[in-house]
């Protein structure tokens, strides 16, 4: 099964269920001389002539790295559909924070294998995408909502490299990550969200990687994936939030627990917080665009979605 980690911004290792790891934060907060030198070279490579899209992946059981399906293919394709991004900041639902949000600063981030219980094949899968020390340093200054901390103790979980593995199989753009404070409301990650799209213009390809379904507790194992849940409640949640994205309700996605079946779709908000970052990093004025949509073990809302 897939876990998520949590890091203590008193630098006291997590104690909560939701992972199996604490992170140390307190050292980070000294980490800035050795960074300072490195903010002349978020501009080397040059901005796009264009702002970069913002998009929301639902990444599904981590078997999908290795797996040869509809999903997978899409993915696939879609990396090629991309405009070349000088950067991937991605915001997945592995890396739960409490009482403060991180940003990853590594230049190499090592593969985190953040599950048990799946084959060897799965363990032995590296993405050495290289990090952005200079970009994840703006990233930082970018957020408005809460103080980001930086941080080189985590890495690229499971959220972020099983599907970066087919949207860019090279593994060479490079890529960092942000933490989800736990602690905060819906309306907190939409509103980060809205700092991070400035990221945008610089050639940040910004991602959510989640899912708008996610109840473990209420999944049929076995069951082929297929365009419909198994499930009443899941697929009303999920059709409820494809209804309010074509008409940009932003409001009625940040409260989801209003929405039809949210009970059972979203029973924790650890996988539905990524996709309020990537609505929130969308301009009001720019339409959702389905890249997918279907579900796998009944239940997994596998719906992925482009803005701009």
């Amino acid at each position: 099964m897939a876990v998520q980690t949590t890091f203590s911004i008193a630098g006291q290792v997590a104690a909560s269920g939701l992972g199996r790891r604490g992170f140390v934060m307190a050292s980070a907060l000294g980490a800035t001389t050795a960074l300072a030198s490195l903010a002349s070279l978020a501009h080397a490579a040059g901005t796009p002539s264009r702002r970069m899209p913002v998009i929301f992946i639902g990444h599904g059981t981590p078997m999908n790295a290795i797996a040869d399906n509809s999903f997978t293919r899409r993915l696939a394709a879609w990396g090629r559909e991309l405009p070349p991004p000088t950067a991937i900041l991605s915001v997945s639902a592995h890396w739960l924070s409490r009482g403060a949000t991180g940003v990853g600063m590594q230049a190499r981030p090592k593969t985190i294998h953040d599950f048990g219980g799946f084959p060897q094949a799965l363990f032995d899968v590296e993405y050495p995408a290289p990090g952005h020390p200079a970009l994840a340093r703006e990233t930082v200054g970018a957020v408005k909502q809460t103080p980001v901390i930086a941080t080189e103790q985590w890495g690229l979980d499971h959220g972020t490299w099983s599907v970066l593995k087919h949207l860019y199989p090279k593994a060479d753009t490079p890529v960092f990550q942000l933490s989800i404070d736990y602690d905060k409301p819906a309306a907190f990650h939409y509103a980060v969200g809205r700092d991070l799209a400035a990221l945008r213009d610089k050639g940040v390809l910004v991602m959510g990687s989640g899912n708008v379904v996610h109840n473990l507790r209420a999944t049929d194992r076995g069951t082929a994936d297929g365009p419909n849940a198994s499930r009443p409640w899941a697929q009303s949640f999920d059709d409820a939030v494809k209804s309010a994205l074509a008409g940009r309700d932003d409001r009625a996605l940040i409260g989801y627990e209003k929405l039809e079946g949210a009970s059972m779709a979203v029973a924790t908000p650890d996988h539905y917080f990524p996709f309020l970052y990537a609505l929130g990093a969308a301009g009001t004025g720019e339409r959702a665009k389905t890249v997918y949509e279907g579900f796998q073990s009944g239940t997994l809302s596998m719906r992925c979605i482009q803005f701009g």
